[in-house]
């Protein structure tokens, strides 16, 4: 993920000017989370069609914007997209080989869990890129807690909460999304990201 503070012209290679691969990246995380949330949720009765999403726009297009900031030199956003993509290559996986494990297994609370541990220190290095993207590490590690927390328990309302914050952390990545993407377009910050100080 980029720094989305400004309109900077990418790096130059001898390949030439790269763009920002976090509008990619964010988009895709976003709208998959958002579609699986809406489920979680309980507004919509099956998250079958989070499953196509998972694989293709939240697994694969992830991992490559991942790669992509690799090229870039971006550790965070490398480290945050790739392993983002994985985990929604794992849950496509999961669900699609029927090793769908039901709430309140010990083994979906402990692959939230281990998610939720991720996110928590990704969190702590969110704070040095921009506002908009730590925020949306803040409420994504309460996200995964709260489910972790559903699955142990079996609790369907803790389950239902982690599906709202799910669901407020896609908007807030729709924004860094949209954000990259105007700015870029726009040649100029027209959209505050809040730098990090």
């Amino acid at each position: 993920m980029a720094d989305l503070t400004a309109p900077s012209a990418p790096p130059v290679t001898a390949h030439g000017a790269l763009a920002d691969p976090g509008a990619l990246g964010l988009g895709a995380f976003a709208l998959t989370t958002f579609v699986l949330s809406m489920s979680n949720t309980g507004i919509v009765p099956s998250n079958a069609a989070v499953l196509g999403l998972a694989l293709f726009y939240g697994g694969v297009a992830q991992v490559i914007a991942g790669i992509w900031e690799l090229h870039n030199r971006n550790t965070f956003g490398a480290t945050a997209f790739t392993s983002f993509g994985a985990f929604w290559l794992s849950f496509w996986y999961l669900e699609s080989t029927g090793g769908n494990i039901v709430a309140g297994a010990p083994g979906m609370g402990t692959f939230l869990l281990a998610w939720a541990i991720f996110t928590a220190y990704m969190t702590v290095a969110a704070k040095k890129t921009n506002g908009s993207i730590f925020i949306v590490f803040v409420v994504l590690s309460i996200t995964f807690i709260l489910l972790a927390l559903g699955a142990f328990t079996g609790i369907t309302a803790i389950h239902q909460l982690g599906g709202w914050f799910g669901i407020l952390t896609a908007l807030l990545a729709w924004y860094g999304s949209f954000a990259v993407v105007y700015n870029a377009t726009a040649g100029r910050a027209a959209l505050p990201v809040w730098p990090a100080k």
